[in-house]
């Protein structure tokens, strides 16, 4: 939220209460928070597991929906697909109908791995969802979604 400093017309960013850098840093702070977890138990990183969690919640894709469905840019989505195929958690084949497209899909190993996080990340949810009531977590939801609707409509997504 803008403020005026020291009375001048000119205005302040208060940064600490600037929404955006506020949802980041809570969103790094969680996201570093379950990573260290991913990382100790299953030797993932955050970009990794949420290429998992697509596959795992969504089923086969290609590079570009699972970019769009984690808000991961290409490349990062790339890496992290390079590095689950080389431990065979991933396989990446051509779509049968259009050569160019690859499509990634868990392993039996992957999955095996993925139904053993799923828990792990819904226990860190809860969790953090503990410093809410029922109402103020449903308040939150809905304001959420509110917020990526506005937020994705801006962007043209």
């Amino acid at each position: 939220m803008a403020d005026t400093a020291h009375g001048s017309a000119k205005p302040h960013l208060a940064l600490e209460a600037f929404l955006p850098y506020r949802l980041s840093i809570l969103s790094n702070t969680v996201s570093n928070a379950i990573a260290r977890d991913y990382h100790e138990r299953f030797g993932l990183t955050v970009a990794e597991w949420r290429v998992m969690a697509v596959l795992g919640r969504f089923g086969p894709d290609a590079a570009t929906g699972l970019g769009a469905r984690t808000a991961m840019d290409k490349v990062t989505v790339s890496r992290a697909m390079t590095r689950l195929i080389d431990r065979g958690l991933i396989t990446r084949s051509s779509d049968s109908g259009d050569r160019r497209r690859v499509i990634a899909r868990l392993t039996r190993k992957g999955k095996s791995i993925h139904d053993k996080i799923v828990p792990v990340a819904l226990a860190h949810e809860q969790n953090l969802l503990t410093a809410l009531d029922r109402n103020e977590a449903a308040i939150l939801d809905r304001l959420l979604a509110k917020l990526q609707d506005r937020a994705a409509s801006l962007t043209g997504a």
